[in-house]
């Protein structure tokens, strides 16, 4: 099975991105995690990203807050998926970064989840994994059906 990476701008946003570690724990999803700044680091997030196919990754999470050039960044240096993950911060509540992770310029396409949605990003990457890995997508149509079955609990306690 290919790795999943998860990029953190700032060590800030852990908190935020633990939300995908769980799910990949959760579906037995290989990944790696690291920090690197599209401003502070640019040589060394530019280096990961030219290598991340070479090194065995499928996809790339990308999380960052406020300016959050960090997916484009990644996004120009490889063919992976690229995932962006706009995080919140006391300026703009994370508008900000919304902003700058969708609006990428053609030629260098970078998915984006919610503002915070580190669960929904890595259940996107695990999607785009279980394209050519028939157990992934097994265990992932094992989730949804145990989500669909706790919600119709939770409908029908409240109905009684």
């Amino acid at each position: 099975m290919k790795k999943a990476a998860v990029i953190l701008g700032s060590d800030s946003d852990l908190p935020v991105v633990e939300k995908a570690f769980a799910v990949f724990k959760e579906l037995e999803v290989p990944y790696e995690a690291h920090i690197f700044s599209a401003h502070r680091t640019p040589d060394a997030a530019a280096a990961f990203a030219s290598a991340a196919r070479a090194n065995g990754f499928g996809v790339i999470l990308a999380a960052a807050g406020k300016a959050a050039h960090l997916a484009g960044a990644l996004a120009a240096r490889t063919t992976l998926p690229v995932i962006g993950i706009p995080v919140k911060s006391s300026t703009l509540d994370g508008l900000d970064a919304l902003l700058s992770t969708v609006q990428m310029p053609t030629g260098v396409p970078v998915a984006t989840v919610a503002i915070d949605g580190a669960a929904n990003a890595a259940l996107l990457a695990a999607q785009i994994l279980a394209v050519s890995d028939v157990a992934l997508a097994e265990k992932l149509e094992a989730k949804k059906q145990a989500d669909e079955a706790a919600v119709l609990a939770k409908d029908a306690v409240l109905r009684a």
